[in-house]
């Protein structure tokens, strides 16, 4: 099997598996109990959100867990506009956003929120100037990813923050794709509210937290129940899911720098091997180290990631989330029809083997002398 689409999810260490497997099996009081089991169970919870803030440099108390970056991110886009209720309605955001911070915006533009959409270049870059520009009093959240999870572009998150700093209006950042995987604290990037999930660092589905910091304050829940997390996110806290995201997080800490460089290896090899397909392009300023964005024009890109399946090579046609629609990154940088439908994401990871790449490689050749494109 030849595993690339760590941008989807990734695979969990058994390192991880066996962590939680001992919370379910052994640990497995309610953490709001007061007998010894569920006081056990709170002391892992706490173990666990001291790991996930040393890795954002952050204290523990800022840290809120979630179900998942989509649930983070619904989160921080309502409780931004609702802390910012007299302050206006209007809300700056990009074209090229996580679909779970861009459907949660559409659905507030439909319900009366005025909505600046920025538009990315060509190669899919944004830029804080674009901010600059389409700032308005009434501007109550921008909120930009860190790192786009089609193309791998980073955006200028912190040149963001510097702008909003003496000014009402809260920034939220979807840093999934970023989170230990591209240099970055709470505190280096400024944001209010940073969103990170644990299926994309070899933590298990399930399982995300929300940073809350900077200058938000009384934020208000999603949803209503417990006293847990703070009061702020009610629900029993999955113990064993915790407990897997900060094991997946140590094992990335205790071998950060060494995995960044390997990924970026990875990419690089990549990118001089499939750049010597003829036609094929590269899509996109990208420079995170795990995202590798081409495209064969004319070649759709289902039918490339079904007959690679068949290979068991992985790959992505896009986002994992668009379940075969057409890209809305893609059209918003303007690419033609031919080479965005012809567009598949390569993503790596500390597993990722050279020999992967080179049956991706054999794997497009053969595909693309093999097929006719599409007129």
């Amino acid at each position: 099997m030849h595993y690339l689409d760590h941008a989807a999810t990734t695979p969990v260490p058994q390192a991880v598996a066996q962590a939680m497997a001992e919370v379910l099996t052994a640990a497995y009081g309610n953490p709001s109990a007061q007998y010894t089991l569920g006081r056990q169970a709170k002391a892992l919870v706490d173990e666990s959100r001291a790991v996930i803030a040393k890795a954002l440099q952050c204290r523990p108390e800022q840290i809120y867990f979630t179900s998942c970056g989509t649930e983070g991110d619904n989160w921080a886009v309502q409780a931004a506009l609702y802390q910012n209720r007299r302050v206006g309605k209007h809300i700056i955001t990009t074209a090229t956003e996580h679909s779970a911070v861009l459907q949660c915006v559409k659905q507030l533009e439909q319900a009366g929120y005025p909505v600046t959409w920025l538009k990315p270049d060509s190669a899919g870059r944004i830029t804080a100037q674009q901010v600059a520009d389409a700032l308005r009093e009434d501007t109550a959240l921008v909120s930009v990813m860190l790192v786009n999870n089609e193309t791998g572009v980073q955006y200028p998150v912190e040149e963001i923050a510097a702008l909003l700093k003496s000014r009402p209006a809260l920034l939220h950042t979807d840093a999934v794709q970023g989170f230990l995987k591209v240099p970055f604290t709470a505190g280096s990037l400024g944001a209010d509210y940073i969103t990170i999930s644990a299926h994309k660092i070899g933590g298990p589905k399930g399982i995300g937290a929300l940073y809350i910091g900077g200058k938000a304050k009384n934020t208000k829940p999603v949803f209503y129940g417990g006293g847990q997390e703070s009061g702020l996110r009610p629900g029993t806290e999955p113990t064993a899911q915790i407990i897997g995201f900060a094991k997946a997080a140590e094992l990335r800490l205790d071998r950060l720098e060494e995995i960044r460089q390997h990924m970026a290896s990875c990419r690089t090899y990549a990118l001089a091997r499939l750049q010597t397909i003829p036609d094929l392009r590269v899509i996109g300023a990208g420079t995170a180290p795990h995202i590798l964005s081409v495209s064969l024009p004319g070649y759709p890109s289902q039918n490339i990631v079904s007959e690679l399946s068949e290979k068991e090579i992985y790959i992505s046609a896009g986002s994992a989330c668009h379940r075969g629609k057409v890209s809305h990154v893609l059209s918003a940088m303007g690419l033609d029809k031919k080479t965005a439908a012809g567009t598949v994401r390569i993503s790596f990871g500390p597993e990722t083997a050279l020999s992967d790449i080179d049956a991706l490689y054999d794997a497009l050749l053969e595909h693309k002398t093999a097929r006719f494109p599409m007129l």
